[in-house]
């Protein structure tokens, strides 16, 4: 079959599940990270050949994503922060506002270490409800010399976290890989020592329920709901986890950076002005909603 001929037969078949642009982009990423090509191949070599050995795979990971899966589960791979991050359907696949978090984190992180004499203490960083590891490890790699912790409450989680291999860029960077705890934060136990760290960071769940029906199918049937939805009469009950571990945790010079749910940012600010962090701040992301807490 010609490269040409699967991507117009791909596009079509995804056509009731997706905007037209969004269907031929998931079907050029598929045949790029399948076949090792370039995605503009069938432009510029429009009488390419896929393999026939690899044919097969090519339309089995095709009729996945008809069957609504998400493409980076279909991969295995989701891009974040210029890095590809393993992930599995235990995991929450890595969005790009979540990416705003990270910059957050990183501008207040080397305000913190521009104060701190050289030679000093290196950064810690504690990620709260960590998923995939795409914020701590990201944090590790854009913040060479920072001492990462990530809690999760899910163990298969923990496992793709701890699983992600960027040896080589650790190497280069002389970066040091985070570590990874199982800990559930909604628990009053916290086990770690006081004021030990300089961020607590956080994207915990804050979908509420009552949103479901606003969902598409790929995110519904395939994302882990553990990862994404809160009672609608309890929605913020990770944010007051959070401001509670942070607390106990934050040395006294720290700063802290969590998502949030955009219709809720007054009302999760609000969480962590009662627990003592009279900065805190609602930040916009590149959509002008609100999307962070800063405190």
């Amino acid at each position: 079959m010609l490269l040409k001929d699967f991507i117009s037969q791909g596009v079509a078949s995804l056509r009731e599940l997706y905007p037209e642009a969004e269907a031929r982009s998931m079907v050029l990423q598929l045949y790029e990270e399948l076949l090792g090509v370039a995605r503009y191949t069938h432009l510029v070599e429009p009488q390419t050949e896929i393999p026939a050995a690899k044919l097969p795979a090519l339309q089995a990971a095709l009729e996945r994503l008809e069957a609504a899966e998400p493409l980076q589960y279909v991969t295995g791979v989701a891009s974040f922060c210029g890095y590809g991050f393993r992930v599995t359907p235990d995991v929450l696949i890595p969005r790009p506002e979540t990416e705003c978090l990270v910059r957050e984190a990183c501008s207040a992180a080397a305000a913190i270490l521009r104060e701190r004499p050289s030679g000093g203490a290196p950064l810690r960083v504690l990620d709260l409800c960590t998923g995939s590891g795409c914020i701590a490890w990201a944090m590790a790699l854009l913040m060479p010399g920072a001492r990462v912790t990530g809690v999760d409450v899910s163990e298969a989680a923990l496992a793709v976290a701890r699983g992600q291999d960027f040896s080589g860029t650790l190497a280069k960077l002389g970066a040091v890989a985070p570590t990874f705890v199982r800990a559930d934060i909604l628990d009053d136990t916290i086990g770690f020592q006081e004021a030990s760290f300089d961020l607590v960071l956080s994207n915990p769940p804050y979908v509420l329920e009552s949103q479901r029906a606003e969902m598409r199918r790929n995110v519904l049937d395939y994302e882990p709901a553990l990862a994404l939805f809160v009672p609608d009469e309890d929605p913020l009950r990770f944010y007051r986890a959070v401001g509670r571990w942070a607390r106990h945790c934050l040395a006294p010079e720290g700063r802290g950076v969590v998502e949030i749910n955009e219709d809720l940012g007054a009302q999760t600010q609000a969480v962590f002005l009662r627990e003592g962090f009279g900065r805190a701040a609602v930040l916009l992301d590149f959509f002008g909603k609100d999307r962070l807490v800063s405190f």
